[in-house]
């Protein structure tokens, strides 16, 4: 019987919180080797968040996001979404290239490039601790790249979903370079059956 976050038991969720702790490490060390300098990710933050507050952690449905989503395929499918503000994403591009468009809302194709590999380098890390300890495949699609209303992204991204989970996994991402830090949000949307496949794979029983 498919469960939702509400029945998760802590040990569930310390696993979870685990799992995205080794990610960012992993995007950590990703995101440094790409840059050729120390780049650092914040203990990052897991928690669950109803779907009709997912919004509402990114400033609200009428708050302009940008955002770089996928479709989880494999054993546990789902959908990922990397949500930043429009300057936080301007301020995560400096790090990556000095020519950054001055207008905030305007994204060239070079930065819509790199915020999305920046979304797969941390969607992949991600995904591979969680296959790490599941064993089970998970691999994201090519990412999509969008700037738009959080909520509009929300609607099409889930578009096709009509039986998704009722709650996701939102995981507060923090880039340290120094004393800068960009802030993101990272959300995984199970498909519901997925949850429990990835708990009995855990050996985590409630």
């Amino acid at each position: 019987m498919t469960r939702s976050f509400d029945q998760f038991h802590d040990i569930e969720m310390d696993v979870l919180k685990e799992i995205g702790n080794i990610g960012a490490g992993h995007a950590a060390t990703a995101l440094s080797t790409l840059l050729n300098r120390p780049i650092d990710m914040g203990v990052p933050t897991v928690q669950r968040v109803p779907f009709e507050l997912i919004a509402e952690s990114v400033g609200g449905d009428e708050s302009i996001v940008t955002a770089v989503y996928f479709r989880v395929e494999g054993d546990a499918p789902g959908n990922l979404f990397f949500m930043m503000t429009p300057e936080a994403a301007k301020q995560l591009l400096h790090h990556f290239s000095g020519a950054v468009t001055n207008e905030v809302l305007k994204f060239s194709d070079m930065e819509r490039s790199i915020l999305s590999e920046v979304g797969n380098i941390l969607a992949g890390s991600y995904l591979s601790s969680l296959a790490d300890f599941t064993q089970l495949a998970m691999l994201p699609t090519v990412p999509g790249f969008a700037v738009d209303m959080a909520g509009a992204i929300l609607s099409y991204g889930l578009l096709h979903m009509s039986h998704m989970g009722n709650e996701a996994l939102l995981i507060d991402t923090n880039f340290l370079e120094g004393s800068n830090r960009v802030q993101g949000q990272f959300f995984l949307i199970p498909d519901p059956e997925s949850f429990d496949a990835i708990f009995e794979a855990l050996g985590v029983h409630g």
